[in-house]
């Protein structure tokens, strides 16, 4: 996507704000945290939270796709949408391409920014050491000392199966959840930290499955701060609803992509 484009995408969401203000759900509005949900991928979802951004006027946003030195890149200032994707070495990330989120990035323009992306150096400590310790010592206070109950654990694990086309060994799964549980308490986290700083309300951008009521984030935020108010949204795809809980979802087109078990599938050395 070129400039061009970036730069039609932008005018949109400036355009589409005030009707997605109207339409606001009265629980996002009155909410200390409002969790925009998405389809990594899928630039539809994007400029949705765009709109929902423009739309609350947080007082910070939280982004699963920043580390925590990103978060001050994008806080020292920009001026240049595609100077601020070359200086978080964006491309680079393992994330869809920057213009598909540049538009939240617009959205957000002169609102902290506060990253909660696990680093790949502690995702490995986590397999070694577990998420206890590499949490830290506010690992009980988000509730990641608390073992899930086995159906839960089993319905979990199997999810993670069928996420990775059923191609992981079966001792690796429990791992795998760990490391989601990880993920969603350091979002919490990270997302209690912009609250106590900035006050409210807080966005935060991440993925569905982070987003969901039932075992994501919102759970870890409600057990270190029970009172903070909670708004979760999905986004579905041709609707197809995400799998989980939320408070609100919403439909958008869904994206042309690769089977992503297509790679399972090529013969041995072919």
């Amino acid at each position: 996507m070129g400039r061009a484009s970036l730069k039609w995408i932008t005018l949109l969401v400036a355009m589409a704000v005030p009707a997605v203000a109207l339409a606001l759900d009265t629980r996002a509005t009155t909410a200390d945290v409002v969790v925009l949900g998405e389809v990594h991928d899928n630039p539809h979802h994007h400029l949705a939270q765009a709109e929902w951004i423009g739309a609350i006027a947080p007082a910070a946003v939280v982004f699963e796709m920043l580390g925590e030195e990103q978060a001050e890149q994008v806080n020292a200032g920009w001026d240049d949408l595609d100077a601020l994707g070359a200086r978080l070495e964006w491309e680079a990330s393992g994330w869809p391409s920057f213009d598909i989120y540049a538009p939240i990035f617009e959205a957000a323009r002169g609102v902290p920014v506060f990253g909660a992306a696990i680093p790949r150096d502690a995702a490995r400590a986590a397999m070694q050491n577990g998420i206890i310790e590499t949490f830290g010592p506010d690992a009980a206070r988000f509730g990641l000392d608390q073992a899930l109950p086995n159906t839960v654990q089993a319905t979990r694990e199997a999810f993670q199966q069928a996420a990775h086309c059923n191609a992981l060994p079966d001792h690796l799964l429990p791992m795998m959840v760990d490391i989601q549980r990880l993920r969603d308490a350091e979002l919490a986290r990270a997302t209690l930290a912009a609250l106590e700083a900035e006050g409210g309300p807080i966005v935060v951008i991440t993925g569905n499955g982070h987003a969901r009521t039932d075992w994501g984030l919102p759970v870890y935020l409600t057990a270190a701060a029970p009172t903070v108010r909670v708004f979760s949204l999905g986004q579905s795809e041709d609707g197809r609803a995400p799998d989980g809980v939320f408070d609100l979802v919403i439909d958008a087109p869904g994206v042309d992509r690769d089977d992503p078990c297509a790679v399972f599938a090529r013969p041995k050395g072919g």
